[in-house]
């Protein structure tokens, strides 16, 4: 619960995808990230891909999946303005990693750019490991890799 509204966590539908891109500044802000939202990837991994619903709509998502080499790896996860602070973030991953685990995955993966400082404070609060690791993203564009065991 975020207050007094019941939340949900559940597998993302492509319907799901289509209403957190029309509140996508709610999500993202000014940045707009919106072609990072590829249908493909929830009609595909719609299994490992989740999102946090309420009465008043979807407080926060994951879209993210598990690769041939086992690792459970985060494309987006964001919650909305409202949801902040809430602990919804952690709940997110926490559901993901499940769903990961479950479909064997045994390390975790997500990036962010190097000037996202709340998303870096947010991963190591999770216990992954942070490390900058230049032209990830092409040359000359650096980006933080956040990685984490699975295993015991």
């Amino acid at each position: 619960m975020i207050g007094r509204m019941p939340l949900a966590v559940l597998p993302a539908t492509v319907t799901d995808l289509d209403q957190v891109l029309r509140d996508h500044s709610r999500f993202w802000g000014d940045r707009d990230l919106r072609a990072l939202h590829q249908p493909v990837l929830v009609q595909q991994f719609g299994s490992t891909c989740r999102v946090a619903r309420a009465e008043d709509g979807i407080r926060g998502y994951l879209i993210g999946f598990v690769t041939p080499d086992r690792t459970g790896y985060v494309h987006l996860i964001a919650t909305r303005d409202d949801a902040r602070g809430t602990g919804l973030g952690r709940r997110l991953w926490t559901a993901f990693t499940e769903a990961a685990r479950a479909r064997g995955a045994v390390r975790l993966k997500a990036i962010t750019s190097v000037t996202n400082e709340g998303s870096i404070a947010f991963h190591r609060s999770l216990g992954f490991d942070a490390r900058v690791v230049d032209d990830y993203n092409g040359p000359g564009r650096p980006m933080v890799v956040f990685a984490r065991s699975l295993l015991p």
